[in-house]
């Protein structure tokens, strides 16, 4: 079989395309899902830091 018998056949060969195309589209989504946690997690921290700044500021009063 020629070298241009081949390529032609795998050319026309695409049994395993739509696995392809859903292991594309899944590592996409999850690319963006972790993406999206990490922004999630950072802007978690952030506000946390926040909170306890806050906190700390506060002073407690013992005597009405």
């Amino acid at each position: 079989m020629s070298m241009k018998k081949r390529i032609r056949s795998l050319w026309h060969h695409v049994e395993g395309a739509v696995t392809v195309d859903w292991v594309v589209l899944t590592a996409v989504v999850s690319g963006l899902g972790m993406a999206v946690a990490y922004t999630i997690w950072v802007e978690i921290g952030t506000a946390n830091n926040n909170i306890v700044v806050f906190m700390d500021d506060q002073s407690i009063k013992t005597a009405f």
